[in-house]
C-alpha cells in the first residue's frame, strides 16, 4: 500500500477537520507539526507528501527517493525546491484561490478596525466609561469614513480583483498596480501618493522584497493606512515602525510578519495603531475545507496519472 505523509497538518486540520478521507488512497501518517531535522526521517520511503510550511529542500529530496509527489497545503509553494523536484521526476501541486474569499474579508476587518476601532470602543464600554460619560456617545479617536476614499491595490491576481470590488461597494476609487502593467493600472509611485488605503495582494520576489521601506513609506499621505494579509517580508519593518511612530502614515493592518511566529519579538508588536493579527486571513473554517478537499483532488488526480494544480 502506497504512503501518504503529512508533515505539518494542524494549522489545516486543527481540531475540526478530518483527514480521514485520505485513508483511501493509501497508509497516513499524519504529524501535527515536524521539525527541519525530522523531516526526511518521517518522510521516510512514502510516495506522496503533503506539506504547509515544512521545507522540503534538495537534500531531503536527496534521502527520500520514493517521493513521487508533493501536495502543498497553501497557494504559495516556496517551501518545496520545485525545479529540483522536477529533474528527480516529483510533481509538486499547491491549493489555488481556496483562500480569497475569506482573505478579502480579513483585509476589510482590518482596515475597518483601523477606521472605527471597534475593539477598542468595546473595551471602553466593557471599563465602565460610557456609564460614567456625560454624553450620549463619545470616541476615542478620529472616525474614518472609507466613501470617496481612494484604495490602491499592489497585486491584482484573484484576490486583488475581490478586494477591487468591495472597496468599490463601500463606494471608494481604486487604483491598481501591478508587476505586469495593463491599460488602466498606474505606477507605483502614483498609487503610493494618491491612496488613503494601500493594500498588498502581491506574491514575494527577490525584486519586491522590502518594497515597503522608507522611502516608499514617505511617498504615503499622513493620514494614510497600510494593510497587509499577503507576505511579511514585503515590509522593512523598522521603517514602518518609524513611520508609525513619527505619524507619517495613520496606521496598519497586518497578518503577516517577516518572522513567524515572532517569538523573539517583533518592533511592531505595541507600537500605536498598529493592529497585528497571527496570519488567519486565510484561515476561516470555509476556507480550510476548501483547502482540504482540493487537496484530497490533488491527491486522487495524481494517483489517476493526471495530477491537476501543477506547479513543476
Amino acid at each position: 500500500m502506497r504512503k501518504i505523509v503529512i508533515l505539518d497538518g494542524y494549522t489545516l486540520f486543527n481540531t475540526d477537520l478530518s483527514f480521514d478521507a485520505l485513508n483511501d488512497y493509501g497508509e497516513v501518517e499524519f504529524y501535527e507539526r515536524t521539525p527541519a531535522d525530522l523531516t526526511a526521517t518521517r518522510i521516510g520511503n512514502a510516495e506522496i507528501v503533503l506539506t504547509n510550511k515544512t521545507v522540503i529542500d534538495k537534500k531531503v529530496i536527496d534521502e527520500c527517493p520514493s517521493v513521487k509527489f508533493i501536495s502543498v497545503l497553501a497557494t504559495g509553494y516556496n517551501v518545496v525546491d520545485c525545479d529540483y523536484a522536477r529533474t528527480k521526476g516529483i510533481t509538486v501541486s499547491n491549493v489555488p484561490s481556496y483562500s480569497t474569499p475569506s482573505v478579502v474579508q480579513h483585509t476589510f476587518a482590518l482596515l475597518l478596525e483601523l477606521c472605527a476601532r471597534t475593539g477598542a470602543h468595546n473595551d471602553s464600554v466593557q471599563k465602565g466609561e460610557w456609564q460614567r460619560s456625560k454624553d450620549f456617545c463619545y470616541w476615542l479617536n478620529p472616525l474614518t469614513e472609507l466613501h470617496g476614499k481612494v484604495f490602491g491595490i499592489i497585486g491584482y491576481g484573484n484576490i486583488g480583483k475581490s478586494v477591487a470590488r468591495v472597496a468599490e461597494a463601500f463606494g471608494m476609487k481604486v487604483l491598481i498596480n501591478n508587476r505586469t502593467p495593463f491599460e488602466g493600472s498606474v505606477s507605483l509611485e502614483k498609487l503610493l501618493s494618491e491612496a488613503d488605503v494601500v493594500s498588498l495582494h502581491c506574491p514575494l520576489t527577490e525584486q519586491n522584497k522590502k518594497f515597503i521601506n522608507k522611502n516608499t513609506l514617505s511617498l504615503m499621505k499622513p493620514g494614510a493606512f497600510l494593510i497587509n494579509t499577503a507576505r511579511g517580508a514585503l515590509i522593512e519593518e523598522k521603517d514602518l515602525k518609524e513611520a508609525l511612530i513619527e505619524g507619517k502614515i495613520a496606521g496598519a493592518g497586518l497578518d503577516v510578519l517577516d518572522t513567524e511566529p515572532p517569538k523573539d519579538g517583533n518592533c511592531l508588536i505595541g507600537v500605536k495603531n498598529c493592529i497585528i493579527t497571527p496570519h488567519i486571513a486565510w484561515a476561516s473554517l470555509d476556507a480550510r475545507r476548501r483547502l482540504s478537499a482540493i487537496t484530497l483532488k490533488n491527491v486522487a488526480s495524481y494517483i489517476d496519472g493526471k495530477p491537476v494544480n501543477t506547479v513543476n
